[in-house]
């Protein structure tokens, strides 16, 4: 058979288990940000409610890839080349906020990340737009991808199952035809449970199904000196323990700030009357519902529901009036 010949006949698609283990590495890759956040061609989700920062924790972990420097706690084995997608920022202004995150790093990022200006309007779940990432992955010879945020890359409905799957399916045929691994946000429904992670974005049931990872965001206790906790789950390995991160507003910059105390330390608190009318002192004379509610978790970092059974409790025993709509101290 002629060279031609053998070149045009495919790797067989169905093989035998000696040749695979054959082929097998003597050891697993290491994953492109350790410990198993970003596998090889693995698809990883990041979430969080508003404003709680997933834009920036997701360009800094973009620059550290591109640097190939460790950042936020996390490991990063090797500098890749990084395609970011971002729909959210006029270039100028998103520029202006690498610049500043740049500082940490020098130049070592700049000749391997690489940010698509023509990313908006295009859309994963229509052809021409598939193609259009397609293309600037390939200018890009792009190894990771950042879709951020994914609602403005789609025009599906996030509330049904058919449609997030057909939208996931095209996230399958981006990451298999650049052969890169991508790294979504996603926004997540507006009420979750603490530990909710993976099933907290919004389409979770068919998100399931394809990615590899979970990275959530969370606002930590008011007590912790923190701006965000995270929290991980992975499709195959056990996450590692949720951490907390500083934000350097100068530099836009995060940093790790410690493990956040774990469910066993939490200790349940109870909520006495008393604890309801210094609250309301310390906001005057009077206070809606809301505004007390909030002062009361502030003040004993206890959860919306304990805070509402001990208005109501102080409520029942008089220590508490409820007036207009208002509630204040009894005369």
């Amino acid at each position: 058979m002629n060279d031609a010949a053998t070149q045009s006949n495919p790797k067989p698609a169905v093989v035998s288990l000696a040749q695979l283990l054959a082929e097998q590495p003597a050891a697993p890759p290491p994953g492109w940000i350790e410990p198993g956040l970003l596998p090889p061609q693995g698809i990883l989700f990041v979430g969080g409610e508003p404003k709680v920062g997933k834009s920036l924790l997701v360009a800094n972990l973009a620059l550290a890839l591109a640097a190939g420097k460790d950042r936020s706690g996390f490991t990063i084995p090797a500098p890749r080349r990084v395609l970011v997608c971002q729909f959210e920022l006029p270039t100028p202004q998103f520029v202006s906020r690498l610049a500043s995150m740049r500082r940490s790093v020098g130049t070592t990022a700049d000749q391997n990340l690489w940010v698509d200006t023509r990313a908006g309007g295009n859309l994963l779940s229509a052809p021409q737009g598939l193609n259009h990432f397609l293309n600037a992955a390939r200018q890009a010879a792009a190894e990771v991808i950042v879709l951020d945020p994914l609602y403005s890359a789609h025009d599906q409905d996030e509330n049904d199952t058919r449609s997030m799957a057909a939208l996931c399916q095209s996230l399958l045929r981006l990451r298999d035809a650049s052969q890169a691994a991508l790294i979504v946000v996603h926004h997540v429904r507006k009420s979750i449970g603490r530990e909710e992670i993976g099933s907290a974005f919004r389409g979770s049931s068919a998100l399931h199904a394809v990615g590899d990872s979970y990275l959530l965001l969370t606002r930590p206790s008011a007590h912790l000196n923190a701006a965000v906790e995270l929290r991980f789950q992975f499709r195959y390995a056990a996450p590692p323990p949720p951490r907390l991160l500083q934000l350097d507003p100068h530099s836009l910059c995060f940093s790790a700030a410690g493990l956040a105390p774990s469910k066993a330390a939490a200790t349940l608190k109870k909520v006495e009357p008393e604890h309801v009318t210094k609250a309301l002192a310390g906001l005057g004379q009077q206070a809606r519902y809301n505004q007390l509610r909030q002062q009361i978790m502030e003040q004993t970092e206890c959860s919306k529901r304990t805070a509402q059974l001990a208005i109501a409790e102080a409520c029942r025993q008089g220590s508490l009036v409820q007036e207009h709509g208002q509630y204040r101290l009894p005369f």
